[in-house]
């Protein structure tokens, strides 16, 4: 049955809530230059709110580590088989991958034998680990568009089609930046907990952040917490974490999106992911952690070659603006001493605010998703 009828086909696949996101700002503004496609693939609530017709919800596959794969494994080869199906009964005019490399990468060279366009959209971290897969990517990827300044000469380096677009975050965030700076002296009593998005992150980082947060409230007068709940996550998880590690500490839950939490605190304690951009962009000072399985932890360390840093904000930076607390240091007695010392410098905090929002002018001007739509209808004509 042909469901996309006379339309030009586009497939797109995202695997967690940020590239969801990302990936339903691109179908918008494709969309708006030209308003006959037809989209289908993978991914969550965005993208099926922004009209794609959605194959497998991403809350299926989304994993965070190597051994956590293992326990989802199933699903990956069910999704992989769902959308060989599409990629054999639809042909699309192209294939838009979304970050997600350990589901996308495999996907490609299927899409790739069946003669598909293939544009990777917000690429794979190959330049700080397991560089290999950048020989694959040359072999399967005909155009890669990168949201990192640093990205675009690694892949010309390596012969690989490659435009720099600029970072989705500066859309979303544009009148949240160029605002006034809300009440500091309120604010800086307040510091944000954003234990991540995914079931895992949540078991690993927020007793860890809730310990933190039982020392803090010993040490500093007059502390509160804003607590970041995503949706994705098992709010009963999330709750068991709370009635265990948070009595006595004066906290609030906000659900309604982490630049909502950032808007209230002067600090922040942050998992490590794009949410550490989103914290620089709001100017907000912040201790980045981090913790997966050993093994995962073992392999990333035996992998990782070429960076010194972890987190997205000291990579642009390209020094430590945020101290970054990994695996054995993310403990709740090493990130209450390394937030109560920072606090407790003044200067040095109004320092680090003015380095984070520089951050804003090496990321380039907004329009990602409308530079990524050009680049991918572009490649739908030739």
């Amino acid at each position: 049955m042909n469901i996309k009828g006379e339309q030009k086909c586009v497939m797109i696949i995202a695997g967690d809530t940020s590239g969801d996101h990302h990936g339903a700002k691109l179908v918008q503004a494709m969309r708006e230059k030209n308003g006959d496609l037809f989209f289908c693939g993978i991914g969550g609530q965005a993208l099926k709110a922004a009209g794609v017709r959605l194959l497998l919800d991403t809350s299926a596959l989304s994993v965070i580590g190597v051994t956590e794969i293992f326990s989802k494994l199933h699903h990956f080869l069910g999704g992989i088989r769902r959308a060989k199906s599409i990629i054999q009964s639809l042909h699309p005019d192209l294939l838009i991958l979304i970050d997600f490399p350990g589901f996308n990468l495999p996907f490609s060279a299927i899409a790739k034998r069946y003669g598909v366009k293939i544009l990777y959209y917000i690429s794979p971290q190959v330049w700080a680990w397991r560089q290999g897969r950048v020989k694959k990517i040359r072999r399967r990827i005909d155009h890669m568009a990168v949201i990192l300044p640093f990205e675009e000469d690694f892949f010309k380096q390596h012969g690989i089609p490659v435009s720099y677009v600029g970072h989705p975050l500066l859309d979303t965030y544009e009148c949240l930046i160029d605002s006034p700076p809300a009440d500091e002296t309120e604010n800086s009593r307040t510091i944000g907990l954003l234990p991540g998005s995914r079931d895992r992150e949540i078991e690993r980082h927020l007793p860890e952040m809730l310990g933190a947060a039982q020392i803090l409230n010993r040490r500093l007068q007059g502390v509160r917490f804003a607590i970041s709940l995503a949706p994705s996550v098992n709010r009963d998880v999330f709750d068991d974490k709370l009635r265990k590690h948070a009595a006595g500490i004066d906290y609030q839950l906000i659900s309604d999106g982490v630049e909502n939490v950032f808007r209230q605190c002067g600090f922040a304690v942050v998992c490590s992911g794009t949410v550490t951009l989103e914290a620089a962009l709001c100017g907000v000072p912040m201790v980045i952690m981090y913790k997966v399985s050993p093994v995962t932890a073992w392999l990333g360390r035996a992998m990782i070659k070429g960076v010194n840093f972890i987190g997205l904000v000291n990579l642009i930076a390209g020094k430590g603006l945020a101290p970054e607390l990994i695996q054995e240091d993310a403990t709740s007695q090493k990130i209450a001493d390394t937030v109560y010392h920072m606090v407790q410098d003044e200067a040095g905090m109004k320092a680090l605010k003015r380095e984070l929002l520089e951050i804003k002018e090496r990321l380039g001007g907004p329009g990602a998703a409308e530079r990524t739509a050009d680049i991918a209808l572009k490649m739908m004509d030739h």
